[in-house]
C-alpha cells in the first residue's frame, strides 16, 4: 500500500483510513467500539480472526498488515468500498460524502435541504448567498463548495 500524506499524522495510511471510518461512520446509527465491531464482524463472518484489541492496533498503526478478508469484512461493515484503504481518490469521496451526511445530521440542516430540493439555481445562488452572510455573522467560516448549487 503506497503511503501518502496523512496530514502530518504520523500512522500508516491503513491506520488514519481505518481510524477516520470509526471516528465518523454510524453504521446503524451510533458510534461503534473496538469490541462491538469486532464481534459484529466475527458474527457476519465466524471464521474471521478478529479482536477488539487487533483492531486497536490497526487503528493506531502498531499492527498494519490485516487479512484481505479482515479488510473486505471492514469494509462490508463501515459501507464503504475496499478500495477506500489504498486509492486516495476512492477515500477523499467516501470522506466528502460522509461529512454530507454528517452534516445532514445536525439539527435543521435537513429542513432546509429540503425546502431547496427542486428550486431553480438562480434561487439557490440567491439562498447560499444569504446562507454565507449569516455564516460570517455567527462566526463561522465559509464553506467551500466547488459544485455550487445545483
Amino acid at each position: 500500500m503506497a503511503e501518502t500524506d496523512t496530514g502530518g499524522d504520523d500512522r500508516p495510511l491503513l491506520a488514519v483510513r481505518l481510524d477516520d471510518l470509526f471516528k465518523t461512520v454510524r453504521p446503524k446509527g451510533k458510534h461503534w467500539t473496538n469490541a462491538e465491531v469486532a464481534e459484529e464482524l466475527k458474527r457476519a463472518s465466524p471464521e474471521l480472526k478478529v479482536g477488539g484489541v487487533y483492531l486497536s492496533q490497526l487503528r493506531t498503526g502498531k499492527r498494519s498488515n490485516p487479512s484481505p478478508d479482515l479488510l473486505a469484512a471492514l469494509a462490508r461493515f463501515f459501507g464503504v468500498s475496499v478500495a477506500y484503504f489504498f486509492d486516495d481518490k476512492v477515500a477523499q469521496s467516501v470522506l466528502s460524502e460522509i461529512a454530507a451526511v454528517e452534516a445532514l445530521r445536525q439539527s435543521g440542516v435537513r429542513a432546509v435541504a429540503m425546502r431547496a430540493a427542486g428550486m431553480k439555481k438562480e434561487n439557490l445562488q440567491a439562498i447560499t448567498a444569504i446562507m454565507d452572510q449569516y455564516r460570517q455573522l455567527q462566526g463561522l467560516p465559509p464553506v467551500s463548495d466547488p459544485s455550487g448549487p445545483e
